[in-house]
């Protein structure tokens, strides 16, 4: 029993006095590891701690959630007698949950009682995905899940409806790398009727226009790699003809362009603000292509299962993210065309958004704004077809390598959604450098007509295979501080909505 126990009266409805004295002595050990600094109170810190030491899965702001709710004296610290009251309440009504989804009241719920639980729920789960789920409960290879470990899962998630329970355990992370190809996240009906969704996408949102912003000169650099831009020393350039009618700007060991030189050019040629070119542009499409995208994602989901509620597989996520990829992009792609040059102009050459969509539309005509279209569509098949199969299958091995472990942290999750993106645009960077040559031709000052496969050979003659990388680098320099500052940001934004879907 806790050192302080014995100094802390106990609520009338606590019902210590009727629990078998083991149950007792198993409150007690747990209140003494969560109880860090051993004051005889769990303050948010104290279980913020030891819910770490336990490997106990948590998802942000849960620490503070159960506190809140099991301080009654509302001193900001929970007293032996107040947490052992809240786990009686709270075991209570998980025993109920855990009852609803032992279907043939065995004691015991397996993987085909999760399917059908949930399906009831409105959540639609394949047989793999609830493996994973129960593995992460299953602690003696039983392959199915027992009251304790239910209990001992759950007890301290301070969710006590069924929808706050399940939504825990198939949490997830947001993170905004800067690419527009990923397949939408997944919401269940239920979320989609309370407002779930709009309130993920406007903290995605968030993140995506603070990570992008806080990247924006190293995508510009990319950008300017990747067509070739090379200046010399006054920051003006030069360019010659070369084979198929391109026109390329010079390049030799004086001017060639690099990481540092690129850097050095931007701020010569238009000063500390240069280098957020191309930004704000890149910051506004975010709102209407996530929301094109979701409602195409959905409804293409809908037409999958042809309304008779059969569970969606990765496979059939995989071609209804890439649809609704295709979709937003067709419909916000003059947004990517303008983006890529006003990263391209030079000081003073556009006063703004719309007179640079003037200029560019007199200049060149409609059909300019979709130059490119082509690849950047193929673009999306390697890119999120990559990045869904990578990503599910670095859950599948640590799950399947690590089944006596509690859930893996926020930092792994981060990792495997770094990695299989950081792959997928390795897969996709030849079509993505490829559109944006195209793109840049009005400044380049190319053959108006070059196709993708033109200018795939122009690269290849004059530029060899490593011609079709350019750029690279810079981008994969963004990759970690923009993992890192869209959830930092996601975070904050969703705990102000009040999402509790991470």
């Amino acid at each position: 029993m806790p050192g302080n126990i014995g100094s802390s009266p106990l609520h009338p409805h606590t019902g210590l006095h009727t629990m078998p004295p083991e149950e007792v002595e198993r409150l007690s050990s747990l209140f003494e590891k969560l109880d860090v600094n051993k004051d005889g109170k769990i303050d948010v810190e104290d279980l913020s701690a030891g819910l770490h030491a336990m490997g106990i899965p948590t998802v942000a702001g849960q620490a503070e959630k159960m506190v809140k709710k099991a301080d009654i004296a509302k001193d900001g610290g929970v007293d032996f007698a107040e947490f052992a009251q809240y786990v009686i309440e709270h075991e209570k009504t998980l025993m109920l949950h855990f009852r609803s989804m032992d279907a043939n009241d065995d004691g015991k719920i397996d993987a085909q009682e999760i399917v059908s639980s949930l399906k009831t729920l409105g959540v639609h789960i394949d047989a793999a995905e609830a493996q994973r789920l129960l593995r992460r409960m299953d602690k003696d290879g039983s392959l199915s899940i027992d009251w304790n470990e239910w209990r001992n899962y759950l007890f301290l998630n301070p969710s006590t409806d069924i929808h706050g329970i399940i939504n825990f355990w198939r949490h997830q992370y947001f993170v905004d790398v800067g690419e527009d190809l990923t397949v939408p996240e997944e919401f269940t009906e239920s979320e989609i009727q309370q407002g779930v969704w709009w309130r993920h996408l406007v903290a995605g949102g968030s993140a995506g226009a603070v990570s992008r912003t806080c990247t924006a000169p190293l995508d510009r650099l990319k950008v300017l790699l990747q067509v070739n831009m090379q200046y010399n020393v006054a920051g003006s350039a030069t360019i010659r003809a070369t084979k198929g009618g391109m026109l390329q700007v010079h390049a030799t060991k004086a001017n060639q362009l690099g990481i540092l030189s690129g850097m050095k050019h931007m701020l010569h040629e238009g000063g500390t603000q240069s280098l957020w070119r191309g930004n704000f542009i890149n910051v506004l499409k975010i709102a209407p292509e996530s929301a094109i995208k979701f409602m195409a994602y959905e409804q293409i989901k809908r037409l999958i299962r042809r309304n008779d509620h059969t569970d969606v597989t990765i496979g059939q996520r995989f071609c209804a993210g890439s649809a609704a990829g295709a979709i937003s992009q067709s419909t916000i792609y003059p947004l990517e065309v303008l983006k890529t040059r006003l990263a391209l102009r030079r000081t003073g050459q556009y006063s703004s958004i719309s007179d640079a969509a003037k200029k560019i539309y007199r200049n060149e005509g409609l059909l300019c704004f979709y130059r490119g279209y082509v690849p950047n569509l193929l673009g999306i098949i390697p890119y999120a077809g990559i990045d869904l199969a990578v990503y599910e299958s670095l859950k599948r091995w640590y799950l399947t390598n690590h089944s006596k472990v509690e859930d893996p942290g926020v930092l792994l999750l981060l990792t495997c959604g770094t990695a299989s993106s950081t792959c997928g645009q390795l897969a996709s960077y030849p079509l993505a450098l490829v559109r944006t040559r195209l793109q840049a031709l009005g400044v380049t000052g190319g053959k108006q007509d070059m196709t993708m496969l033109g200018m795939f050979r122009a690269i290849l003659q004059s530029e060899g295979v490593t011609g079709l990388y350019r750029g690279i680098a810079p981008n994969f320099m963004k990759v970690a501080p923009a993992v890192g500052i869209s959830y930092v940001v996601y975070e904050h934004v969703r705990r102000a909505l009040g999402v509790e879907m991470t």
